[in-house]
């Protein structure tokens, strides 16, 4: 992808409830990336949508920010934080010039795909400037098969991107749900509005 998804998509999205990322939960990956101990100390959640990792993070006791650059996700995060009771942080920002931290962990689910290759790559040095030496960099993103939910990245981007200040350490197979309508419900052969587990890239590097 050589562009970059229109920002104002994502916000229209959320305003209009069909986001198709949006599933309620925390992704699979997510959940298992937790368990397995490669989360830890301060974390970012960038592009947090309406927040299902940064509340689930929050609850197991990290210290946790979820940012995202549509204003609407950001006030259903911080709405479903309320409904939940979970004293979960959240501020609009651009991934893309980000500041605060130092972070310990990034989980980027689903974000690093909307960017074409020089954002992916002002992206990287974005991360690279809010976190600490040693961090880890998790970022769950669509693989490039088909049918597909939404854009799409090859295996061999991520050592193009994370390079430079970053050790790229493994890109693994992995798998991310969401939700297809109209013609992504019609490719995948399900209802429309129907839950589904598409092919995804969960690739992990340190900041040197």
């Amino acid at each position: 992808m050589g562009t970059s998804v229109d920002r104002a998509v994502f916000d229209e999205a959320y305003v209009a409830g069909t986001a198709p990322w949006v599933i309620g939960a925390p992704q699979r990956a997510v959940v298992e990336l937790e368990r397995g101990g490669e989360i830890s100390g301060a974390v970012l959640d960038p592009g947090c949508g309406t927040g299902e990792h940064t509340l689930l993070l929050t609850e197991l006791g990290y210290d946790v920010l979820g940012v995202d650059s549509a204003p609407h996700a950001i006030e259903l995060a911080q709405a479903n934080a309320a409904e939940r009771d979970v004293p979960a942080r959240f501020a609009v920002a651009d991934a893309l010039a980000l500041t605060g931290g130092p972070y310990d962990t990034v989980v980027d689910s689903a974000l690093f795909h909307v960017f074409g290759e020089d954002d992916r790559h002002r992206y990287a040095r974005s991360l690279h400037a809010v976190c600490r030496p040693g961090a880890t960099v998790h970022v769950l993103a669509l693989a490039d098969v088909e049918p597909a939910l939404g854009p799409v990245v090859a295996e061999s981007v991520f050592p193009r991107v994370f390079t430079g200040g970053w050790r790229l350490e493994r890109v693994r197979p992995s798998s991310y749900q969401g939700i297809a309508r109209g013609e992504h419900a019609q490719a995948f052969g399900v209802a429309d509005g129907e839950q589904v587990d598409v092919p995804a890239w969960l690739a992990t590097a340190t900041r040197l």
